[in-house]
């Protein structure tokens, strides 16, 4: 009798198990779909600022949580074959995945922290000589395209002010048309309008387009490390839940 009781126990905590692990997969796959959004997100909706970055390290991020997404869809699909079938070969190869995405989407996570912290020198320290050195030169056409987006975009002109464009190898050439700053500094953008600077005409944003900018980036970190992150330990509950019922499985024969 106590035989058979304990059987009937082993048989329920392996059904409560499998449930288990089909509802981690169903959080996993949303999860999935979280990573593989803010990374694509991340890279199609604003990459021209990428440009502006002296560090690959935020491109390097959301690369990373773009692979990780879309090996979440494998591997939820793994899952779901594995507890149905029961075979331990199929939750080993898959307790091997989550692993897997565990390691790659913390890596993700950390190098944002990491990114994060020193965020804020590297724009101070590169970014008004790239606006300064390369606007509107030659071969410099997507620098150019990102420095007048940002400008638009967060209504701001200059890395720190408006001061900054006088030296601009742009504005101190012929090409300039007597402009003292770009056209895309203008709050109401017409042929020319950069030739006068008074605060009705351009953008006067204390902090300049420095720390517009590093508002967005720094809003951006905190999304990809916390999801990365977030997914991550989710996936501990998955490799727990993997690991019992792969001991209350018996050896598959195959």
């Amino acid at each position: 009798m106590s035989m058979a009781y304990k059987d009937d126990e082993e048989d329920w905590l392996t059904v409560c198990l499998k449930y288990l692990l089909f509802l981690f997969n169903f959080l996993f796959w949303v999860g999935g779909a979280a990573v593989l959004a803010v990374g694509v997100w991340t890279l199609v909706e604003k990459s021209d600022y990428l440009s502006l970055l002296a560090s690959s390290t935020f491109a390097v991020s959301a690369y990373i949580l773009i692979l990780a997404g879309s090996l979440v869809v494998v591997t939820g699909f793994l899952g779901c074959c594995a507890v149905i079938r029961e075979q331990r070969s199929c939750l080993s190869t898959y307790f091997f995945f989550l692993l897997l995405i565990f390691l790659i989407e913390l890596v993700a996570g950390v190098l944002a922290y990491v990114y994060y912290q020193r965020l804020s020198d590297e724009l101070k320290e590169h970014l008004n000589q790239t606006m300064t050195e390369n606007y509107a030169q030659q071969g410099k056409e997507t620098i150019t395209s990102a420095v007048d987006r940002l400008q638009q975009d967060f209504k701001c002109c200059g890395s720190n002010n408006s001061q900054d464009w006088m030296l601009s190898v742009y504005i101190r050439s012929e090409q300039s048309g007597n402009r003292v700053v770009p056209d895309s500094c203008c709050k109401t953008i017409t042929p020319d309008c950069g030739r006068r600077d008074h605060p009705s005409n351009i953008y006067k944003v204390e902090g300049g387009c420095i720390t517009k900018l590093e508002q967005f980036l720094a809003d951006h970190l905190l999304v990809i490390g916390a999801v990365g992150i977030g997914v991550a330990c989710l996936q501990i509950c998955g490799m727990v839940f993997t690991c019992c019922l792969h001991r209350r499985i018996k050896m598959d024969p195959y």
